[in-house]
């Protein structure tokens, strides 16, 4: 969707995935922040993962019909419905704007193809695009070991053409840092005919790597959550190509 210079195709690499506990770390209102620095997590690679479901209200009229053609379903226990072809219809992606400390601005995000680099400015990757809600949904890693290079990264979530708004899925951005709990972060406020979301702010304060909860939605696009957090970048339509299952 954003039309400008400076994001080259990146190369390959080996990822860690870290070592988080099985404790979670829950921004939310309450406790909006935590330090990497202070928790000897600003080091190696950082995974953002982000995943989501619908819910199952939303499924109603189909299981009420399967119900109808097979009535002995209703003794069966219920399914716990996750990722899958029943899923096919949410379409989040996951992106990031970027601001380097030498100026350098930009976006990574699967439309447009500006998947980033890991090794290299602005040592983001998006590993690709899940369009059809994958178990492991969609997962971009930031090289904390170029933490200086860092300023400011502001993680966001939008919806993608004519998918189902927010309110109507279970979406769930998880950061692993390299080491210690991961940091969970729930989208869970109902703004029903929001598009976009920006998530949290990873942010280098005087050398501390600050994470930040944001959730703050929007009715508009990548260009729109530009202007609310000043980056600056110009915008234009784009669109993606079909993808085969």
């Amino acid at each position: 969707m954003g039309f400008f210079d400076g994001l080259l195709g990146g190369r390959a690499a080996d990822f860690d995935s870290g070592s988080a506990s099985t404790n979670a770390i829950e921004l939310n209102r309450r406790h909006q922040t935590v330090s990497l620095t202070k928790q000897d997590a600003a080091t190696g690679h950082l995974r953002v993962n982000l995943t989501w479901r619908m819910r199952t209200s939303d499924l109603d009229g189909a299981q009420r019909t399967s119900l109808l053609r097979h009535p002995f379903k209703a003794l069966k226990p219920p399914e716990v419905l996750g990722h899958g072809q029943s899923m096919v219809d949410v379409d989040l992606d996951l992106g990031c704007l970027y601001e380097l400390t030498d100026g350098t601005k930009g976006v990574v995000q699967p439309l447009g193809g500006y998947l980033g680099d890991v090794n290299a400015p602005p040592y983001i990757k998006l590993s690709g695009d899940d369009r059809f809600g994958s178990a492991s949904g969609e997962t971009m890693y930031v090289n904390l070991d170029h933490r200086d290079a860092i300023k400011r990264l502001l993680v966001f979530v939008y919806i993608y053409d004519q998918t189902p708004a927010f309110d109507r899925t279970q979406a769930v951005v998880t950061l692993y840092p390299s080491s210690g709990p991961r940091i969970e972060i729930g989208l869970d406020e109902r703004h029903p005919e929001a598009r976009s979301c920006a998530v949290v702010m990873i942010e280098n304060v005087k050398g501390e790597m600050v994470v930040r909860r944001e959730v703050k939605f929007v009715y508009g696009f990548q260009g729109e959550l530009d202007r609310l957090y000043g980056w600056g970048l110009q915008w234009g339509r784009g669109y993606k190509t079909k993808a085969g299952r």
